[in-house]
């Protein structure tokens, strides 16, 4: 049987932790990597996969938010312009720069306006490696190739790009190398205060068993309300906080690449809203997102009718290519866990993040997670465990600013040259097959590769190139179960070998886990 390598010593910890983690999303994963590496037991319980949800349903940009601007989001704006090149920096193998096409055409905002907020952009928040914004004419310009007639003046700006629920698995494997405990399809039933500790109990496969936690964190995203039920002490029940979460959904769709150029684009609707369309998974180009109100109780969230003609019709009011339904080869759609700020519109209400902690007199503290954004998702970790640590005097101090996540020790940070060097050490391997994998694992890839000298050297081939010797990876050492973990959460292989695959996948996974 295939078991997640941990840390050799974490599970002789017992059922007794300083921190127990309800949550395996991006804001989860990173608290529990910060906290593991300060020195503090870490468990982490996740109801489903990691990043199940809404960590692999963002449109995968590490950015600072140019439209936060215009809702006066100084704050956030700057601190998630501060954390793109650090970020990049941790992971170059899953983060990388991209440029951003803005064009002018059919812009409800003045140029004058939009120059301004990108001048902001620029110097809000301490850019040494990524470019700075140019004014080009569509007309003349490469990056026009694709676009209806008549746009000339755009500018182009800078940010980057982020495979989305990699950086969840990246958080929580270094969380477990520094200690930590990850359990997935574990949910939390209930918790309740005894003096100065945490009482849980917490279910996997039929087993209920009890945690006892000197501090609770509730990252629970979508579920942050429902959480905080299971942890209410009803004679308190007069005495809660007023804090509250605000569900968007939001809404993408795959089309055949529209435009070519490694460039994306921002564009602007005469609503004022805007709407990305990237390059994506080579052959394809990502579109969204949309901002509509989630009234149900939180759960998986599927693209309505309306959000898919809404995107659709941003595509032709832009691009050359006559798109319709037929023509969107996959969909995702997350609810995002907002903090409600009770703005009247979803599209304004804010993604900065409150960290609401309570910490009664004799009591154990429980800290609960409002709002956020991938981008943030480090600061956020930094900023809770500020507060946690005040009743942890041993813990480490804050250590993660700069510090790799697995994968990410490329050399000099140069991903072209490690492809090189690894494509060098494995000369029989397809050069698509090795840059895919340096992509998806950075150096880790080597432990992908170990031993194989031809393409049969990997096992199986599940379409695409997805072998067995990726799959015994994945399992081992990325908590991947099932198809479509593989398939849609630690890659998107799934856009890309047939779908009888799964159901064989499936097959070869259960092998490893049974056998």
């Amino acid at each position: 049987m295939v078991v997640p390598e941990q840390a050799p010593d974490q599970v002789a910890t017992g059922d007794t932790v300083d921190l127990l983690i309800i949550g395996g999303g991006i804001n989860g994963a990173g608290i529990a990597r910060d906290a593991a590496g300060r020195g503090l037991s870490v468990m982490l319980v996740e109801a489903e996969d990691l990043a199940q949800h809404t960590s692999s349903a963002s449109t995968k940009l590490i950015h600072g938010g140019l439209r936060y601007l215009e809702y006066g989001e100084f704050r956030l704006v700057r601190e998630a312009l501060i954390e793109r090149e650090r970020l990049w920096g941790m992971a170059p193998h899953i983060i990388w720069p991209l440029r951003f096409v803005l064009p002018q055409l059919h812009s409800p905002r003045p140029a004058w306006m939009v120059r301004l907020g990108l001048w902001l952009y620029d110097h809000l928040g301490g850019r040494k490696r990524l470019p700075a914004t140019e004014t080009i004419d569509l007309a003349r310009a490469a990056q026009g190739a694709g676009l209806n007639p008549g746009a000339r003046k755009a500018f182009v700006y800078s940010d980057c790009w982020v495979e989305d629920s990699r950086l969840v698995v990246l958080n929580a494997m270094d969380a477990a190398t520094r200690g930590a405990t990850i359990l997935t399809r574990t949910r939390l039933v209930s918790a309740r205060r005894s003096g100065q500790a945490w009482l849980a109990t917490i279910t996997s496969d039929g087993t209920t068993r009890t945690v006892r936690a000197r501090a609770l964190v509730n990252a629970a995203g979508p579920w942050v309300e429902d959480v905080l039920q299971r942890t209410r002490d009803p004679a308190q029940a007069g005495n809660q906080r007023d804090r509250g979460v605000r569900l968007i959904k939001g809404s993408h769709i795959v089309l055949p690449r529209l435009y070519p150029g490694d460039h994306a684009f921002l564009l602007q609707n005469p609503d004022r809203r805007v709407v990305f369309a990237i390059p994506y998974e080579g052959e394809f180009t990502l579109v969204g997102t949309t901002d509509e109100a989630w009234t149900a109780p939180p759960g998986p969230a599927t693209i309505s009718e309306h959000e898919t003609s809404y995107l659709l019709d941003t595509v032709r009011r832009y691009f050359a290519t006559d798109v319709g339904p037929a023509d969107v080869r996959w969909t995702y759609a997350g609810i995002r866990p907002l903090y409600d700020d009770h703005a009247a519109n979803a599209s304004a209400v804010t993604r900065d993040y409150v960290l609401d902690f309570d910490a009664p007199e004799g009591g154990a503290p429980l800290l609960s997670v409002f709002g956020g954004k991938i981008t943030t998702f480090r600061k956020l970790a930094e900023h809770a465990l500020e507060k946690i640590c005040a009743h942890f005097p041993m813990a480490g101090p804050a250590w993660t600013a700069g510090a790799v996540l697995p994968g990410g020790d490329l050399p000099g940070g140069d991903f072209d040259a490690y492809v090189a060097d690894l494509a060098g050490e494995h000369p029989a391997l397809p050069r698509p097959l090795i840059r895919r994998l340096a992509r998806a694992y950075g150096t880790r890839a080597e432990q992908v590769l170990a031993g194989a000298r031809t393409v049969g050297d990997l096992g199986r081939d599940f379409g695409a190139g997805l072998t067995e010797a990726e799959l015994a990876y994945l399992a081992r050492h990325e908590w991947a179960i099932s198809a479509h973990d593989v398939l849609w959460r630690r890659s998107k292989m799934g856009l890309h070998v047939l779908p009888q695959a799964a159901a064989q996948i499936d097959a070869f996974m259960a092998t490893l886990h049974d056998g």
